[in-house]
Order: structure tokens, then sequence, then C-alpha cells
């Protein structure tokens, strides 16, 4: 791709029995990899982060506080995120853009103002640890740090999706454009919604609302399709694109492995544990054939994070909870939900295939099938904690229960 302003190279037609082109070439940076660069920030590149907290931040001149980006192996050219600190008793600077935002508060209290240039009304709503809140397209806004510490927040954003096609950073950051179907202002905007509703593709449990204001004690219904008593909900947040889920795995209990493309970042908020991951040409049992050297471990606690299937997709990954109260976290997987992220023309018959086993055609490893080695090392990782598997001796065995014993959690 040839940038704005870039000269391009001299043309050298092959000779016969040569191939046009280098061949080989390393991938180049992105507009929107030019435009985080330009910031002034560091940038976080790995396939995950312990805890969030212990990144390095620097001075962030555009938005007035301090702060530092991330890009997850796998997201590039999706979705980015940083981590930004608001100073204490200060704000950050007034800001509009033209790509979707969505904070996390992982620690401190505050309020965030919106409105729409030109328009005197504005919206006011306060947040705090554990607060889930989106910033409708390109409204004004500004995040207010309510105590004299810093707090410290995460965002989500599809900047990369945005910057990369318009290549016009003051289009974007300035475009003078009010988008009234995604932010009208109305008194009851920001006011929490937790009715349920079932989600209209895959109906899936859903909540359409602006703000929660404490995601990591909100009531999640049951869902049961990566383990026993999985638990899990879909926020919908102020008309955007950006797809997310918040889900929990009871205590003792992981999730099967299963695979899809590129996307899912994992965010650890309550409780702590581990992922491992690895591309699926590894097979199913990858420390039974021998290579284990190869599968990528990580570990995590509040405010920690993994990106599930890293690289260019199709990875196998598997979630382990190491703590007595489960394991909670927030999914963020970008603009392109499951609806939309296979293809496929409209109307054509679509799988949850992340949810079914790979003996009924599926994406998932059943326990049966899984590498034991999976079940060895969650059992010592959780006698390290002072605790014991929560996993039913027939998970092993057979994927159904026998007659006249349930599934754990009561389901």
């Amino acid at each position: 791709m040839v940038m704005p302003n870039e000269e391009p190279l001299d043309w050298r037609e092959p000779k016969v029995g040569e191939k046009a082109g280098f061949g080989k070439w390393k991938n180049p940076k992105s507009p929107y990899d030019l435009f985080i660069e330009a910031q002034g920030i560091p940038i976080h590149r790995d396939i995950g982060v312990h805890k969030i907290q212990n990144l390095p931040l620097a001075p962030w001149k555009r938005l007035g506080g301090r702060g530092t980006a991330i890009q997850l192996l796998g997201s590039e050219h999706l979705w980015g995120m940083y981590v930004v600190e608001v100073p204490g008793a200060g704000a950050l600077n007034p800001e509009r853009h033209l790509y979707e935002e969505i904070y996390y508060v992982v620690e401190g209290r505050g309020t965030t103002e919106v409105w729409q240039e030109g328009r005197p009304k504005k919206q006011a709503f306060e947040w705090g640890p554990g607060s889930l809140f989106a910033i409708p397209l390109n409204a004004r806004h500004r995040v207010v740090n309510a105590s004299s510490s810093p707090a410290l927040l995460l965002a989500a954003t599809t900047a990369p999706n945005i910057v990369n096609l318009v290549r016009d950073t003051e289009f974007v950051m300035n475009c003078p454009y009010d988008f009234l179907s995604r932010f009208d202002a109305s008194d009851d905007y920001f006011k929490p919604v937790e009715e349920i509703y079932a989600e209209p593709v895959r109906g899936l449990a859903m909540r359409r609302t602006n703000i929660i204001p404490d995601i990591l004690a909100c009531e999640l219904p049951r869902d049961n399709r990566r383990s026993f008593d999985y638990r899990r909900v879909e926020p919908h947040m102020a008309g955007a694109n950006f797809y997310m889920k918040i889900a929990q795995y009871a205590t003792g209990q992981y999730s099967k492995a299963h695979k899809h493309s590129s996307g899912a970042i994992l965010v650890c908020i309550k409780g702590k544990g581990y992922s491992y991951t690895w591309p699926d040409r590894l097979g199913m049992r990858p420390w039974e054939a021998g290579l284990a050297n190869q599968v990528k471990k990580q570990t995590y606690e509040p405010v920690g994070m993994i990106s599930a299937a890293p690289m260019r997709g199709d990875w196998f990954h598997q979630h382990f909870g190491t703590h007595s109260e489960g394991l909670r976290l927030l999914v963020f997987d970008g603009p392109y939900g499951p609806g939309f992220r296979h293809g496929g023309a409209p109307g054509e018959q679509a799988t949850d295939g992340g949810a079914i086993d790979t003996r009924e055609g599926g994406r998932a490893i059943s326990y049966v099938d899984e590498d034991p080695q999976l079940r060895k090392t969650y059992e010592a990782a959780l006698a390290a904690e002072g605790m014991k598997s929560g996993m039913p001796r027939w998970a092993y065995e057979r994927p159904t229960p026998p007659q006249g014993e349930s599934e754990p959690g009561g389901v």
C-alpha cells in the first residue's frame, strides 16, 4: 500500500522465468500505527499482559494525562486499546472522534461529560471502579477525576478501522458532523438499564444500556456454552458496532478449548488465572504430541489480558480460573461480532461452532478429547491455592453425565 505523499519505487519487469515483486517483505506500518506512534506514548505489543497497572505510562499531550497504547497480537488493523491515567483532581482534554470508544474503570472515581458541538445541553454521569461506559460516536466528551488520587481507565476503540480507511487523522479527530441517531442528549441516555433481552442474531443474553455502574458485581445469566454453569451477558452500548461480553467461570471449573478468528481480547476483571493458546496445526493434544514448547501461556489477575486467538487466528484457546471467587472476564471483540465475522451472504445458515464439540462438527474440544496434561496442570494450580477441582470426573470419560447424575451448577 502506497501511503499519501510516499514516492513509489521504480518498476522492474521480471525476466523470463522470474516472478514479479519481492516475494518476501516486512509488514508495513499502517496509518493507525503511525498515528499512535506520533502520540509519544509507549506501545505494548505481545500476546497479553499479566496486569496493565504495571505497564509504563508516559505524558500524553493530546489527552492531557499519561498513557500507554496496547495492541495485542492478532488485533492489528481490527481495533485498538489504551490505558490512560487521569491526574488527581484533574481532567482529560475534551475531544471528539469518528471512532467508537468503550471505557472500563480500573481505579478511581469521577464523572464524564458528553455533549454535541453547538448544543448547550451537556450530559454528565458518575463512574467508579468496575464501571463500563460508552462514548457516543463523534460526541464531544471530557473525563473528570473526582478524587485527589489519579484514576486509571482502560479504553477499547475502533480507531484502527477508521484511521486506516480514511487516512486523514485531522478529519477523524475534527469532523463536525453530529450523529443524532447515536446520541440524542436525552435525560435518561446514561441511566443504567438492567433488563435482559435475547440478542437478535444468536439469541444470547443482551443488555441495551450505555453504562453499567459495576460489572464486577452485576448479575450474569446462565449460558452454559463454554463450561458448566458458565454465565454471560452482552452489553450493547451507544448504538455502537463494538461487540463485547461479560463472562464468568465458576470456581474450580474451566472452559473447553475452542478456536475462531483473531480479534477477541479477554480482560480479567475479577479473580485470577491463566490461558493457554496454540495454533490448530498442533492438533487437539499438543502436549501428548511433544509440541508443548509451541503452546503459549498467559497468566493474569485484575486487570490483565490475553489475545485469545493471536497471530492470524484459528488458534485454540482455553481459560482456567484459580481463585475462590471464580474468574470474571470482560471480553472485547471489536467491531465485527459473530453475526458478521464469518462472512457469507445474507440468509445463509450459520452455526455457533465455538460452542459445538469437534466430534459434532464444531470448533470446541470436548473434555473427553482434550490433552490430559491440561487437567493435570489445572489440578496442580488449584492445589497450590488450597483448592480442589470442581470438574466432575465423568466429564473426562463421556460428553454427557451418566444416568442419575446432573451437571455442576444444577444445569
